[in-house]
């Protein structure tokens, strides 16, 4: 699954390999200052970049791809896409532009939810997959379609834990448990996360990283907002790698009672 049990060592997505576990976004922030602050506060090593936000012809300094700590690398993003065509040439030109062929997919298929179209989806993955790419797909958490886009050769999974933006939380925790269980490719939860808590439930149920930008980038202090993020995806991974105890009706004994002395 591209998955390793080491803590903070990191992990692989298809022939990429990241230790931090908090991937961001680069929209909404107040400034390309602000953006560039935050991203180095949460520690992310791969940032989302919606390719059809940019304006590729800015001068050097005035484009947010010049706002970015150094060694980041690029995840172009076909955010914007309703069909499966132009998600195909939004993922081409990202490839082009920043030479490697991680692309995260999505194919949207309501505008006013942002909620993704699972066929299309599906179909662009495929086509992608079979072309080199290293796909990530946004997706619904329906451990049915996570489970055929592993199959396609996805090297992630990016299930929604609430609708874009909304900062609900993790409104499905049984869907994602079963997603986890039974896709063959890293999961990552992409979007809904509104603030730290959220993060941590999410890499607790054993979630390989999570993405965010809006929880982050709308926050009031978007900088401290992200170290909070950074701390609780790190906190979250730590617990998950422990083994919480099980959970119980009634409490037991910290001390073992049998021996006691009497007095």
């Amino acid at each position: 699954m591209g998955e390793t049990r080491d803590g903070q060592g990191g992990y692989t997505l298809g022939s990429h390999h990241f230790h931090s576990r908090l991937i961001t976004g680069t929209g909404k922030f107040a400034s390309f200052e602000e953006q560039l602050e935050a991203t180095h506060e949460a520690g992310a090593e791969l940032v989302t970049v919606a390719l059809r936000r940019v304006d590729l012809k800015a001068p050097k300094g005035q484009s947010l791809l010049s706002f970015l700590p150094e060694g980041t690398t690029i995840l172009p993003n076909t955010a914007g896409c309703s069909t499966v065509e132009d998600a195909l040439t939004t993922a081409r030109l990202g490839r082009e532009l920043f030479g490697h062929s991680l692309v995260k997919l999505e194919v949207i298929g309501d505008a006013r939810t942002l909620f993704p179209d699972a066929a299309a989806t599906l179909a662009a993955a495929k086509i992608l997959v079979d072309e080199g790419f290293e796909v990530l797909p946004y997706i619904g958490d329906d451990p049915v379609a996570c489970q055929q886009l592993a199959a396609l050769g996805c090297v992630a999974v990016m299930p929604l834990a609430a609708p874009i933006g909304s900062g609900l939380g993790i409104r499905n925790p049984a869907n994602l448990r079963i997603i986890l269980e039974t896709a063959e490719a890293p999961v990552i939860v992409d979007a809904g996360v509104g603030t730290a808590s959220d993060a941590a439930v999410a890499m607790e149920l054993g979630c390989t990283a999570i993405l965010m930008n809006t929880a982050i980038a709308g926050a009031k202090e978007p900088v401290r907002m992200a170290r909070a993020m950074r701390l609780a995806v790190e906190a979250g991974r730590t617990a998950y790698e422990s083994g919480r105890i099980p959970r119980r009706l009634y409490a037991s004994a910290s001390s073992p009672l049998d021996g006691l002395a009497r007095f």
